[in-house]
């Protein structure tokens, strides 16, 4: 028996294209969105870093805006680094009908940038009875310490979660928590499982 429903926010909910990201700095000069893109992928550690909060924000923006060559202020940079996400009507359309007998999470591997600038005025938020972010936990999925403070807040079995996420690590590491997972590749899939569990 099922009491608790998690989703992932990016790639399940929201859509997300960093190509976006890319074009919007290449018009502000030629090529500069390519190697900003470049620098950002060859020090990826930086994303993961923030994502945990391990990183503060003044930090990472002076960084990211040095490899910008300084053309842009660190707010232009924040609107542009978060203007890459589009709902997902379908899945999102599904919350409040889980909402009427299950608790709903979000679990989501983000960032404070993101979260202001991005994706927090969402209206579906408002479905979530908790959300479970990587920067407030400090730990980001697939690490074990990411699912083990989100268990303590969701306050049930592990057996009676159900999680979905685009990332297959991130579904098997919830999976090696002891909760029942699948990797979200679209609505129809999802919608699927749900049913088949009888959460819909």
């Amino acid at each position: 028996m099922y009491k608790a429903v998690v989703f992932d926010l990016g790639n399940v909910l929201l859509k997300f294209d960093y190509q976006i990201i890319i074009d919007s700095i290449n018009k502000i000069e030629k090529g500069l969105g390519d190697k900003f893109a470049q620098l950002y992928y060859d020090n990826y550690h930086l994303h993961e870093q923030l994502e945990k909060d391990d990183i503060s924000v003044q930090d990472f923006t002076n960084i990211m805006l040095t490899w910008l060559d300084n053309k842009i202020t660190a707010e232009k940079f924040y609107h542009i680094y978060s203007d890459m996400f589009t709902p997902n009507n379908d899945v999102i359309e599904l919350l409040p009908k889980i909402k009427l007998n299950y608790k709903l999470f979000l679990l989501s591997n983000t960032n404070y940038i993101h979260q202001k600038y991005g994706w927090q005025q969402y209206e579906f938020l408002k479905y979530f009875d908790k959300l479970i972010l990587s920067q407030e936990i400090k730990a980001r999925k697939p690490e074990e310490e990411i699912f083990k403070k989100a268990q303590e807040i969701i306050s049930c079995k592990p057996a009676e979660i159900f999680f979905t996420d685009d990332v297959a690590e991130y579904v098997e590491a919830a999976k090696k928590s002891g909760w029942d997972a699948v990797q979200f590749t679209n609505f129809d899939g999802l919608d699927t499982e749900l049913r088949k569990r009888n959460i819909l």
